[in-house]
């Protein structure tokens, strides 16, 4: 298997300045991420794999070469910079230039998000063992769903009225509901010739594995910033993040 890492960070947050190369627990952000796939390649010495970090961040990239994992600089076009770009756009555009760079292809893409910094290598593997076990254009990372839109989610809808996501539902326990998940954004992997397609997301082939929805926040206030390294603080006294030290100190 030959497969391709990325991270892919813009510069720019609204939501909390300079998320993507913030200071975490006193490390760079980055370091968590990057230590997951330390570890991973670590424990798979036979894997053929690179790593491309694509950004408009200088600083990421210094954040990155002070970790020392060898690594290709995927300089973000201005075009692809802004906050309404699709994710998407930008792995493809970084897997482009990666075959350009490398000369090779790649069997799969693997996708880690800087602003999930309590993922595993068991996650890792557990995500690519799907992906290899079946015809999928895309796997990803989910938490069990809090709300479920056939009971406890509402929306106002384009004529003022306001119910059920799932408009009609009559479930009236939360147990007789399907059960849904968070697309928690943390991981996602790709067959490189659906990312060289149009196809959109919604007809693509995809499966899914659970992450432990407290391992994991969506990173958009300066309040989520902190809470996250409360619950962080603690994991780490649990054993189940030990391999971080190893690549963190």
């Amino acid at each position: 298997m030959r497969l391709l890492f990325t991270i892919c960070a813009r510069a720019g947050s609204k939501g909390i300045k300079n998320k993507n190369v913030s200071l975490f627990l006193g490390r760079p952000l980055a370091f968590y991420t990057l230590a997951v796939i330390k570890d991973f390649i670590e424990n798979h010495p036979a894997l053929d794999w690179d790593l491309a970090v694509n950004t408009d961040s200088q600083l990421l990239f210094e954040q990155c070469d002070k970790f020392g994992l060898p690594y290709t600089q995927i300089p973000r076009t201005e075009e692809l910079a802004g906050d309404l770009v699709a994710k998407r756009d930008v792995i493809a555009d970084t897997l482009r230039k990666m075959v350009k760079k490398s000369g090779q292809s790649y069997d799969f893409l693997l996708d880690l998000d800087l602003t999930s910094p309590l993922r595993t290598p068991d996650d890792v593997e557990r995500l690519i063992a799907k992906a290899q076990s079946g015809v999928f254009d895309v796997v990803y990372s989910v938490t069990s769903a809090r709300r479920n839109p056939y009971f406890n989610q509402v929306m106002r809808r384009p004529d003022g009225t306001v119910g059920l996501v799932v408009s009609g539902s009559n479930l009236v326990a939360r147990q007789q509901t399907p059960e849904v998940y968070d697309m928690n954004a943390s991981l996602y992997i790709y067959r490189p010739d659906y990312l060289e397609s149009e196809r959109t997301f919604a007809s693509a082939t995809q499966d899914f594995i659970e992450m432990p929805d407290t391992a994991v926040l969506d990173l958009d206030r300066p309040e989520d910033f902190e809470l996250m390294q409360v619950i962080a603080a603690h994991l780490f006294t649990t054993g189940r993040f030990a391999f971080m030290e190893k690549h963190l100190t």
